[in-house]
C-alpha cells in the first residue's frame, strides 16, 4: 500500500484530514500539496447573505511545518455567482483568523474579482495570493463561500492547497534523462504584440497551455486568445493579470480540465511532467533566467522540453520574435527559486500524472473522493 493511497483512506475515515501517514515517514522536501475533488467531508452551512453556501474543511494536519499557503480552486463558471476563498492556520490547535485569499467571479461587473489587501496581523498577512505566516504551522483549515443566483456546493470541482516551508531550499536530485531531447508541441505566443503587453506574461503562457490541450484533446473551445484570458482573470485590487490562482481558476473552469498552483522541489520534478508530455508554466525571475542580475523581475514562462544536454527549452512570451528559446539549466534553477519553484499545472482531469514521490501535486490516487 503506497503512502498516497493510505492518505486517501484516512481522509475518508476521520473527521480531520491527515495529510501525512504517521506510519510511514516521507521526505516532503519542504513542500506539500493536498487536493480535494469531493467535499462530502466538509461541513456545509448557510452564509451571512441569502443563498450563500459555506463549505468548511476539518483541520488538515500537514506532514511538514509550513509558513506559506497557496489555495487554488476550479469551479463551474456561472455569470451570476461568486466564490470567497479563506484559510486559517494553526500550531498546537491555536488557530489564526481566517484570511481571505481571493474573491472570485466570472462577472466582476456584478461581483468582485480581486485579492484582499490590509489583512496583516501578528500571525501573518496575505501577499496578493499567498498566505504568509509569522510562525510555522502544521495545520490549515479552508473555508469556501459560494453565492449568487445560480450556484451551489456541487459547483466547486476541485480545491488544492500548496504548503511550503520557505526555510528549506531542496537540493537538486539526479536529473530525469528521459526528458532530455524531448520537445512538446506547445503553441508559441508573445505578449509583446498587445498595447499593455509587458504585463501579460501570465495570461499568455496560460493561452499557450490551453492551446496545446485544445490540439491534443481536439477541443477548439479551449484555445483562447491572450486578451480574452487577461480580461477573465484581471484582479481589480492588484490591477493586473498575475494573480496565480485566478489564472488557474479560469483554466480549470472548462469541463474536464484541472488547473492549479503548486511548488515543486527541483528541475527533476519538472522533467517528470515533460516525460508525460505535459508542459508546465514556471514563475521565474527574468533577470536571473537571462543571466542579467539577481532581480527581482517576475515573469511567467512555459517549459516545453529539454535539449539532449539537459538544458530547458522555454516558450518565453516576453519577446517579439523567437519565442522558443534554450536557457541553461543552472539559470533556470536559479531564476525559478525566486518564486520557491512555483508552477501552473494544467491538464485533463483523467490524464495520467507523473509519479508523485514527495506529495507535491494532485496525483490521481491522492485526490480525496
Amino acid at each position: 500500500m503506497t503512502f498516497r493511497i493510505y492518505l486517501l483512506i484516512v481522509v475518508l475515515a476521520s473527521p480531520a484530514v491527515i495529510a501525512q501517514s504517521t506510519k510511514r515517514a516521507i521526505d516532503a522536501r519542504g513542500r506539500q500539496f493536498v487536493a480535494f475533488e469531493s467535499f462530502n467531508s466538509f461541513t456545509e452551512t448557510h452564509g451571512s447573505l441569502a443563498g450563500e453556501t459555506v463549505l468548511t474543511s476539518a483541520p488538515i494536519l500537514a506532514g511538514i511545518h509550513f509558513n506559506e499557503v497557496i489555495v487554488s480552486w476550479n469551479a463551474e463558471a456561472h455569470q451570476d455567482s461568486y466564490l470567497i476563498i479563506e484559510a486559517r492556520a494553526s500550531q498546537s490547535n491555536t488557530p489564526t483568523k481566517y484570511y481571505k485569499l481571493g474573491l472570485w467571479s466570472t462577472n466582476p461587473a456584478r461581483y468582485p474579482r480581486q485579492s484582499v489587501p490590509n489583512q496583516k496581523d501578528s500571525d501573518g498577512d496575505v501577499s496578493t495570493d499567498v498566505l504568509m505566516l509569522s510562525r510555522p504551522a502544521n495545520q490549515v483549515q479552508i473555508r469556501v463561500t459560494l453565492g449568487g443566483d445560480k450556484i451551489h456546493g456541487s459547483a466547486l470541482k476541485f480545491l488544492g492547497l500548496s504548503m511550503t516551508d520557505t526555510t528549506i531550499s531542496p537540493s537538486e536530485l539526479p536529473p530525469n534523462r528521459d526528458a532530455w531531447d524531448k520537445l512538446i508541441a506547445v503553441p508559441e505566443r508573445t505578449q509583446m504584440i498587445y498595447p499593455n503587453g509587458k504585463t501579460l506574461c501570465s495570461p499568455t503562457t496560460v493561452s499557450m497551455l490551453m492551446g496545446f490541450w485544445a490540439q491534443k484533446l481536439k477541443r477548439s473551445e479551449l484555445d483562447r486568445s491572450v486578451p480574452e484570458i487577461a480580461a477573465a482573470i484581471y484582479d481589480s485590487q492588484w490591477q493586473g493579470t498575475g494573480n496565480w490562482p485566478f489564472n488557474m481558476a479560469y483554466a480549470g473552469s472548462f469541463p474536464g480540465m484541472r488547473a492549479y498552483v503548486t511548488r515543486l522541489s527541483d528541475v527533476s520534478a519538472l522533467e517528470a511532467w515533460i516525460v508525460r508530455d505535459i508542459p508546465v508554466d514556471l514563475s521565474v525571475d527574468y533577470d536571473r533566467l537571462r543571466g542579467k542580475g539577481p532581480g527581482p523581475n517576475g515573469h511567467i514562462v512555459a517549459c516545453v522540453g529539454f535539449t539532449k544536454e539537459g538544458d530547458p527549452v522555454i516558450n518565453d512570451p516576453g519577446t517579439f520574435q523567437h519565442v522558443r528559446k534554450v536557457f541553461s539549466r543552472n539559470n533556470l534553477a536559479y531564476s525559478w527559486a525566486a518564486s520557491k519553484n512555483t508552477v501552473y499545472l494544467v491538464y485533463h482531469e483523467n490524464y495520467s500524472t507523473p509519479e508523485d514521490r514527495f506529495g507535491h501535486w494532485a496525483s490521481l490516487t491522492a485526490l480525496s473522493k
